[in-house]
């Protein structure tokens, strides 16, 4: 199957540049997945389409302000750092920016010498292991210091950090949003709950996969970046009884999708604990948890239209995009959302 299968047109102007002011405000394009049958509606009414004993599966990870813009120590030139992954107290596993001239033994000020990092590796994929050295609290210094990591797609300066997390955020960890949690408002989980939907957390902090493109022309040569997943023992416990009890789980993100397939075994049974995940879900892959998806519109060619696909089919996904875009829905991390049962 090629990448340009998963290609579709989209004006840049139905880029979502900014968040609505009500997170639930935004559009919900409903999709469903045996017919490929198209309604639209409004988020804040997307308890309508799920039932009592529904699980529904939420990415609690928190973005740090992860962009860092400094200086190399040398020559006083620009720097700018994306923090990737965490590997000691002070050791980061770091996306760095100019890289021809951030060698290893480079030294970068950022904060007029507030906090300072130490490139110590190259890695093969042009990543860099930086060892930072600072007074104080790490974290602390960070939110001084750093700034949201928005997507590339993003042109416009964010006034409020609090609006690209999710209101459920709880684990730092992520350079980037879930960004299907992010429609979600307290007080319509609340409701959801008095309902009788049980909310289930899982944890996936988003590294650099989101940012970087299939360049692969067969979809099946493209390799997947490495993210850090936890499941605990209650919300493994609800998935599993839904499923023994024939009740919907119903994931939202791909995030919260790639979470409960990693810890799965192939009978469908989820295993509470943590660990690192790979998983590539593309056509063809047979979904062990997940019976419905709450999801953004993601990039053409992007492995997360490609996780879509496989659940709903192709056919189906690229049509209600098509129809989405003649809508004029808005699109990616900021824009509207979708419902897939």
């Amino acid at each position: 199957m090629k990448t340009s299968d998963f290609y579709y047109d989209l004006p840049e102007e139905l880029i979502a540049q900014d968040p609505l002011e009500d997170r639930a405000s935004s559009r919900l394009l409903h999709l469903d997945r045996q017919s490929g049958a198209v309604t639209h509606d409004v988020f804040r009414n997307v308890g309508s389409y799920l039932r009592e004993g529904d699980v529904l599966v939420i990415n609690d990870t928190k973005v740090i302000p992860a962009r860092l813009i400094g200086v190399r120590k040398d020559s006083g030139g620009k720097a700018e750092l994306l923090l990737l992954r965490r590997l000691t107290d002070t050791d980061w596993e770091c996306l760095v920016k100019p890289g021809k001239r951030c060698r290893t033994g480079a030294v970068l000020s950022f904060g007029e010498g507030l906090l300072e990092g130490t490139i110590t590796e190259v890695l093969p994929d042009g990543n860099r292991h930086i060892r930072f050295s600072y007074e104080g609290i790490f974290e602390e210094v960070l939110d001084k210091l750093g700034e949201m990591p928005l997507p590339p797609y993003i042109h416009h300066r964010l006034e409020d950090g609090s609006r690209y997390n999710t209101v459920y955020a709880r684990c730092e960890g992520s350079a980037a949003a879930p960004t299907a949690g992010l429609h979600f408002t307290e007080s319509l989980l609340q409701a959801l709950k008095e309902k009788g939907v049980i909310i289930a957390p899982v944890t996936l902090h988003v590294g650099l996969g989101t940012f970087r493109p299939v360049k692969a022309e067969r979809i099946e040569d493209h390799l997947m970046h490495s993210e850090f997943y936890m499941v605990s023992e209650e919300s493994a416990g609800a998935i599993n009884r839904a499923k023994a009890e024939g009740r919907r789980v119903i994931c939202v993100g791909t995030t919260s999708c790639r979470t409960v397939e990693s810890a799965s075994d192939r009978k469908g049974h989820i295993s509470a604990g943590s660990g690192w995940t790979e998983i590539f879900i593309y056509p063809g892959y047979d979904f062990k948890i997940m019976d419905g998806l709450i999801t953004n519109f993601h990039l053409p060619e992007s492995t997360l239209v490609m996780l879509v696909s496989a659940f709903a089919g192709r056919n189906h996904v690229l049509a209600a995009y098509e129809t989405a875009v003649k809508e004029r829905y808005r699109f990616f991390s900021f824009g509207d959302a979708m419902i897939i049962l």
